[in-house]
């Protein structure tokens, strides 16, 4: 069987507002073996939203939505389902009481317009929100079954998990667990990564392996399915080791693993101190660090040295070095990250420098050139140059990611 997965609202496609509805679903609805074949956003409009529930009714055997529950005019769900069931609406007293109830408990009087949630289609069953005022609908419509849930995520991860999952086990009792494994990496591209692993992202290899890139970390996801999630990743366990053996030191993290998480893990290990002296990636790299819970107790913190003056004065970088090869050089960010090292008094020390753009390139360092450095108390300063293409946040993202990198390369290689 396949789910279809609806995202309702013109605040999705106009752009306004991202849909992680969708994602978040698709995931819990791994976790229980059913596999969703199809996506679909759609804005507030009647027609386009009665082809839309046509379509996914025809093709999946459950359609999940969420969004269009709403109390205003351009809520149309409860409509259109009964719209495409060939049914009337009805009022249900249980859900309207709910709805009073929520407004009362809150001092306030409910709306007259608020009352158009307790309506539902004919032969279909309201679904209780126990978390705000838009109650949802759980019915079947030919061969398919349709479950609509709010659009607000607290509201539907709550409502998915105790009103909404156990219909869908009843109607469709679980054969397994798809499970997804992401192998994260850094430090070549995503057709470098793909040349080593190639006979396993190729179509009708089982499990399933695929390839993804995300602001320059390529990730390797593995969907092995199963009858119970230990099985599921007994499957993919030798393809994790493969692709671990192919890319050695490329490999940073797993699943929701971030190179800052890495660097802080290890620096733990280790018991490293880390301090950071930032050009053109202007505090990204101590933010990134900083997001990481515990950080404080390695992370001491830097300065952003974004005028070649504070680069002289807090860091020690001479003049006439600057002057001799420009701010943009192996030369420049060295002495930035010693100077930080030795200023700050940590073990280990970053620094970065680069031409961001959109302007100041030149043919010798176009736009995108980036440097970054790693000072030790242990070994030589490392520095490494690269050459981004992309929007100056990308250029200062990727940079930060490569300095993260320096660092993570640096400790993972130490006994």
């Amino acid at each position: 069987m396949k789910a279809e997965l609806i995202s309702i609202g013109s605040e999705l496609t106009t752009g306004r507002n991202l849909d992680t509805n969708a994602q978040w679903l698709s995931r819990r609805l791994a976790e229980i073996g059913i596999p969703v074949g199809f996506h679909t956003t759609v804005a507030d409009d009647l027609t386009d939203n009665l082809d839309v529930f046509r379509t996914a009714l025809r093709r999946a055997q459950l359609v999940l939505t969420t969004g269009g529950i709403g109390p205003t005019l351009d809520d149309l769900t409860r409509e259109v389902a009964a719209t495409v069931a060939g049914v009337d609406l009805f009022e249900d007293a249980a859900s309207l009481e709910h709805i009073q109830q929520m407004f009362a408990r809150r001092n306030r009087v409910m709306p007259e317009r608020n009352r158009v949630q307790a309506q539902f289609p004919v032969g279909s069953e309201p679904v209780r929100n126990e978390k705000g005022t838009a109650p949802g609908i759980w019915m079947k419509i030919g061969e398919s079954f349709l479950g609509c849930m709010p659009g607000v995520p607290s509201e539907m991860f709550h409502m998915f998990e105790t009103q909404i999952k156990p219909r869908i086990l009843a109607q469709f009792p679980t054969s397994g667990v798809i499970l997804e494994r992401k192998i994260n990496t850094f430090g070549m591209g995503e057709s470098a990564v793909e040349e080593k692993v190639s006979d396993l992202t190729a179509r009708g290899h089982v499990p399933e392996v695929g390839i993804t890139a995300s602001d320059a970390v390529i990730g390797l996801r593995i969907f092995a399915n199963g009858p119970t999630r230990d099985a599921a990743l007994a499957q993919a366990a030798p393809i994790e080791a493969t692709i671990r053996e192919r890319l050695g030191e490329l490999v940073f993290g797993i699943d929701d693993d971030t190179l800052q998480l890495a660097v802080i893990r290890l620096l733990n290990r280790h018991r490293k101190s880390l301090s950071v002296a930032e050009g053109v990636t202007g505090g990204m790299v101590a933010h990134l660090l900083a997001t990481v819970p515990g950080a404080s107790s390695w992370f001491r913190g830097g300065l952003i040295a974004y005028d070649d003056t504070l680069k002289v004065q807090l860091l020690g970088v001479p003049s006439d070095l600057i002057a001799m090869h420009g701010t943009v050089s192996p030369e420049v960010v060295t002495r930035m990250a010693e100077g930080c090292r030795a200023r700050v008094g940590t073990d280990l020390a970053i620094a970065t420098v680069g031409v961001a753009g959109p302007d100041g390139g030149s043919e010798q360092k176009p736009v995108g050139m980036v440097y970054a450095a790693l000072a030790s108390a242990d070994a030589p300063t490392v520095v490494q140059q690269f050459s981004w293409t992309g929007t100056r946040h990308e250029v200062q993202s990727r940079t930060s990611k490569l300095a993260l990198n320096l660092v993570r390369l640096h400790l993972q290689r130490k006994p």
